[in-house]
């Protein structure tokens, strides 16, 4: 056939691209195919042939095509930059970040072509060659909504949220309907803790395009930090009917489910999550925790190692693996798990404070006590620090003024650390001594040499010195006091005991109201603790083999409401004297002289444990299983209370071996 004019065939591709542009592909692709079929070199040909491939989903062909042009033109940007779009919709990246770049070389002002390198650079993570692209393609156009989003979102990756907010608004002025925008925005909003207005904007976008999974869930986020759980779960179950697949929303309303407590259902959905992703590092944690609030500590361990495997910097997971390893009763273990932890998150206050009971528990005073100071900052300890303007007190002489002591944490713990008020006394200083109105009576008669208030309010927090500001020189909680005293397992033996006194009336009275010549034990088994205290107590029922031995008269040193205890006592057959004259939990001071009337105590962990010890009366002491850091590891003494002995689990929750080495050692000291 003989060649025909380029005029001709500029009219023939004149009227493909119009086909083209109104989407009459068919005879668009016929008239292209007629062009080549006259010029098989038509570069411009090839080229819209190939962006019509693309368009109709044929992308391997578009490839040829348009390399088939730009073998023959190389000098079109428009080639490169198409081809660009192409291998990017191929899932080849780094081939259509050099296509865009000789693009660009060829015509530097290309706005599309910085769009679409920034796309692929975003992609790949590089973030700030990404919003150099975006940012050069806004400067070309400024009205490119959707690079305006795009660069929000990076700058909200980059956590520069307030330049992000910025960026989805300019977007949203050129869109008002961008539903991408709206999403995002929220999504900043989100991280910014304005809770309200993002869940205003996830709605917005939700209200243009609502079926939209990922928003669904972000939304569902967003309400649960609102603490709305309803609104919340019906957010991830929308979001999981529009994509039953949605890992990510079956974390998320097992989060939900953790809040509401419903643990087994908060473990299915963990579960579910890992069986759609197994790469979900956060679900391996909090499928943990929630073992771990099962008790099931070994299936928690494992949990923390899978999110650990995926995710070695977990900071949160080696602190949490640390604490099961802990209850588990592998100390070694435990002490390198928060060490890490530490290593990764040094401002990890947490983590610092587990550290140092874990080194107290194993026997470390000297670093256990200096990492005990950072108890302030864990959210794990509930008593705030004073700020009193004074210094804090550093173990020296105070002249001239006083020094302030205070009672910190429970009553147990005051009266525990109440045991080095006698050293703090033999460095020559006046001091003052704060503590828990309920014990103020026996400390006042315990340490004379010492003033003793009460003085500390808990909602207006006045502050003794306010009062005493020139008498008061220095101040310390009496938590720091063994750091200063106690550095050493042989420092111990400063201890005084017994170190408080109870009222020797009072002593002698109900003595004489409870005496019938049996001996006198009295008895604790329940503590009220939210965190441990279904780990320490014990039920009523279990006592049954202590109550059949003879020669015992069993007084319940039980605080509680005394109807319920005596129904209790009733349903377990258990012979107790329960006396309603003696409150122990508001008369601390009467409580004391009731403890002190008994010829020994048998409790659990609680505060008649630290009570009946300091008053020197014999103790004995039934723990759980990796029991609270104070009573050491494996001992049978306490180095606190020198009258002490101390019973423990071999297992977790077996407290029938317990108290069945209770009743042998009782059967051995009453005799036959």
């Amino acid at each position: 056939m003989p060649p025909r004019s380029s005029t001709l065939l500029q009219t023939m591709l004149g009227n493909a691209l119009r086909q083209h542009q109104h989407g009459q592909f068919a005879d668009a692709e016929r008239i292209y195919r007629q062009i080549l079929a006259i010029d098989p070199n038509h570069a411009d040909c090839l080229h819209l042939l190939g962006t019509l491939a693309h368009q109709a989903g044929r992308d391997d062909v578009a490839v040829e095509l348009i390399r088939k042009a730009i073998a023959i033109d190389k000098n079109q940007s428009a080639y490169h930059s198409n081809l660009g779009t192409v291998l990017q919709a191929l899932g080849k990246p780094e081939e259509a970040a050099d296509s865009y770049r000789l693009a660009l070389a060829l015509k530097p002002n290309l706005a599309e072509a910085h769009m679409n390198l920034g796309t692929v650079l975003q992609a790949q993570g590089q973030l700030d060659e990404a919003a150099n692209c975006f940012k050069r393609a806004l400067a070309l156009k400024p009205d490119l909504a959707e690079v305006h989003v795009n660069l929000g979102n990076i700058l909200q990756a980059q956590g520069k949220l307030d330049e992000a907010m910025a960026s989805h608004e300019r977007a949203l002025a050129l869109k008002p309907n961008l539903s991408e925008a709206h999403t995002n925005l929220g999504n900043a909003l989100q991280s910014q803790g304005k809770l309200d207005e993002a869940v205003a904007s996830y709605r917005r976008g939700l209200a243009l395009k609502p079926d939209q999974p990922q928003v669904h869930g972000n939304l569902g986020n967003a309400l649960l930090a609102q603490n709305k759980l309803d609104e919340a779960e019906a957010s991830y179950q929308r979001a999981l009917t529009l994509d039953p697949n949605y890992a990510e929303a079956c974390y998320n309303l097992g989060n939900l489910r953790q809040a509401q407590n419903k643990l087994n259902e908060a473990a299915a959905c963990y579960e579910r999550a890992l069986a759609l992703n197994p790469k979900l590092p956060e679900a391996h944690y909090n499928l943990g925790n929630t073992r771990q609030a099962q008790d099931d500590l070994t299936a928690a361990a494992g949990c923390f190692e899978r999110a650990l495997a995926q995710k070695p910097d977990y900071a949160q997971a080696h602190y949490n693996l640390g604490c099961v390893l802990q209850g588990l009763g592998q100390l070694n273990q435990a002490l390198g798990s928060y060490a890490r932890a530490i290593e990764l998150q040094p401002d990890y206050s947490q983590a610092r404070f587990g550290h140092a009971l874990a080194q107290l528990l194993n026997g470390q005073f000297d670093p256990g006590w200096s990492n005990y100071e950072t108890r302030w900052q864990s959210i794990d300890h509930e008593t705030p620090m004073r700020a009193y303007p004074e210094p804090l007190w550093t173990g020296e002489q105070v002249a001239p003024g006083r020094l302030l002591l205070w009672g910190e944490q429970g009553i147990g713990d005051e009266i525990m650390f109440a045991g080095l008020l006698p050293d703090a006394i033999r460095t020559g200083s006046r001091i003052l001594f704060d503590c828990d109105p309920r014990l103020k009576p026996l400390f006042a008669r315990s340490f004379p040499g010492i003033e003793v208030v009460s003085e500390w309010d808990k909602t207006e927090r006045p502050t003794l010195t306010q009062s005493r500001g020139q008498e008061i020189s220095a101040h310390l909680p009496t938590g720091s006091l063994p750091c200063m005293f106690r550095p050493s397992e042989a420092s111990f033996a400063a201890t005084i005991s017994p170190y408080l006194k109870t009222d020797p009336v009072e002593r002698d009275r109900l003595r004489g109201r409870y005496g019938d010549g049996r001996r006198l034990i009295g008895l604790a088994w329940h503590t009220n603790s939210a965190k441990t205290g279904r780990k320490r107590s014990i039920d009523l029922e279990s006592f049954s083999p202590l109550f059949a031995l003879p020669g015992i008269r069993w007084v319940s040193l039980q605080y509680g409401d005394f109807d319920t205890l005596a129904q209790q006592a009733a349903e377990a057959q258990a012979p107790l004297l329960i006396d309603r004259s003696v409150d122990q939990f508001a008369n601390v001071d009467l409580f004391a002289a009731q403890i002190a009337a008994m010829d020994q105590v048998i409790t659990i962990d609680n505060s008649t444990a630290h009570l009946a010890g300091a008053l020197g009366v014999p103790t004995w002491l039934m723990l759980p299983f990796a029991a609270d850091w104070r009573w050491r590891e494996e001992q049978q003494t306490s180095p606190w209370y020198p009258t002490m002995r101390l019973f423990r689990q071999p297992r977790m929750g077996d407290w029938t071996s317990v108290v069945d080495g209770v009743q042998g050692a009782l059967s051995k000291l009453i005799g036959p």
